[in-house]
């Protein structure tokens, strides 16, 4: 039986009048690598964002790990409970600029969770090497490139052992040559069971490394199936749309 890790139901967030998400329901299961695509101003990085509280929704459900909490009254302490089994991923790396590479690794451990700090530079440069960067743990982010910021967010995402990872647009502020080498860690740790909820406009990776597909419009989940089925035998034709659109600009 696969266990579902991450589930939320009908998930409504409005901005003033402007109501973003529309009761949204969504499901992860446990080693699953969910791509939620969408135009912009779909709700996407919205509904990421409710579900890591980094915005606080209006109504709506989580299950997570099995237990079930309001969107809206949840606590402080739950909310600090649940990220110490979650990590999120930024656009735009959210990286401390006066702190290297392994700094920025091993300060989130040191701080937040109290670890000893030799335990934490070992994790942290085992988080760096994983992600291809054991000759830059003393670079600070002016000397690196997008993709290598991009991949030290990713070792301090890693770094937590985190139960699922969420990654919010994860390429969108790289060149096109940086984007590749952010795709293959995460497709690294797709092959490794990693649990992931992506936000993304990468068409190549939904299609080849995600194993599901939600498919979202004007703040509801118009489509989602696996990605064979969704790319393979789309059944909405705005659906159908979006995918050739992507296909045409290839």
């Amino acid at each position: 039986m696969e266990q579902t890790m991450l589930e939320v139901k009908g998930i409504i967030k409005q901005f003033d009048k402007l109501e973003v998400l529309k009761g949204v329901d969504i499901s992860v299961t446990k080693g699953e690598v969910v791509a939620i695509l969408g135009s912009s101003g779909s709700g996407k990085t919205t509904l990421l964002r409710c579900i890591n509280f980094l915005e606080r929704a209006d109504a709506g459900i989580l299950v997570f790990d099995g237990a079930e909490y309001s969107l809206s009254k949840i606590s402080k302490k739950e909310i600090a409970a649940i990220r110490q089994k979650t990590a999120f991923v930024f656009q735009n790396y959210n990286l401390f600029l006066n702190k290297t590479a392994l700094q920025n690794v091993t300060e989130g451990l040191i701080v937040a969770r109290k670890m000893p700090k030799e335990k934490a530079i070992q994790i942290g440069k085992k988080a760096l090497d994983k992600v291809g960067l054991s000759d830059r743990y003393e670079y600070y982010p002016h000397q690196l490139s997008g993709g290598q910021k991009q991949r030290v967010a990713i070792a301090r995402a890693l770094a937590t052992e985190p139960e699922i990872i969420y990654f919010d647009e994860p390429t969108s502020a790289l060149d096109p040559e940086l984007t590749g080498e952010v795709l293959s860690v995460m497709k690294q740790l797709a092959e490794e069971g990693m649990t992931m909820l992506v936000v993304t406009h990468e068409m190549g990776f939904a299609r080849n490394v995600s194993t599901k597909v939600i498919f979202m419009e004007d703040g509801q989940v118009l489509e989602a199936g696996s990605a064979e089925e969704f790319f393979e035998h789309p059944k909405e034709a705005r659906t159908k749309a979006f995918i050739s659109n992507f296909t045409e600009q290839k």
